[in-house]
């Protein structure tokens, strides 16, 4: 019988408001939502501690035991913690595995961690990348509660978003936030989330992934 498990995967600005989408996509779809849940599940199923995953979890790269891995586009380690292994890419093998995995068995919304690139063979794949202006972001880490001085949201947002650029560019051959590497690209400033998650599910219907 033909598969019909269908993938939405987020990529997101830190204070675009992802999460959030991604929740509400999976809530109005009746999917499961993967977000940080995926460093617990992955750090059980590889034996790794869930504190090594946290650690690395979106991470470009580093020097490790004097060695580094310069291929762009992953290519797969067999050993996860030995000592010729890059931490990085210990965390990168483990949730590859596993979000190729939880993709074979069930629909659902996949926040970050490559996962558009990860799923890039799988035919009932949409890739949504989600940002917003600085200014509107640095408003929603604020209503957060997270941080209380703008400045120092503005300076996180800033960092985190290098972060994840220098990881989605470092393990993909594709570009982080470039409209080409993505199906949709949303400014979640312009209408409220409720709408933004609508027009996601107008486009996966008239891809024919659901009814």
């Amino acid at each position: 019988m033909e598969k019909k498990n269908f993938i939405i995967t987020v990529g997101r600005q830190f204070g675009s408001g992802g999460r959030e989408l991604g929740q509400m996509l999976a809530n109005k779809l009746g999917i499961n939502y993967y977000d940080k849940e995926l460093l617990a599940r992955a750090a059980e199923e590889s034996g790794l501690s869930s504190e090594f995953f946290e650690k690395h979890d979106e991470r470009f790269p580093r020097f490790i035991n004097g060695i580094f891995s310069f291929a762009q586009g992953y290519q797969p380690i067999n050993t996860y913690a030995g000592g010729s292994a890059i931490s990085c890419d210990s965390v990168y093998q483990a949730m590859n595995e596993l979000i190729q995995k939880i993709a074979e068995k069930e629909s659902c919304v996949i926040v970050g961690r490559t996962a558009d690139y990860i799923l890039r063979d799988h035919p009932r794949c949409v890739n949504v990348f989600v940002h917003a202006p600085a200014d509107h972001c640095v408003e929603r880490i604020l209503r957060r509660g997270d941080i209380r001085d703008a400045e120092k949201a503005r300076s996180l947002a800033a960092k985190t978003n290098k972060l994840r650029a220098n990881y989605y560019n470092f393990y993909t051959d594709k570009k982080w936030g470039a409209a080409d590497s993505y199906h949709l690209t949303l400014d979640s400033s312009l209408m409220p989330m409720e709408d933004v998650a609508e027009t996601i599910i107008d486009y996966i219907r008239r891809r024919g992934f659901i009814d």
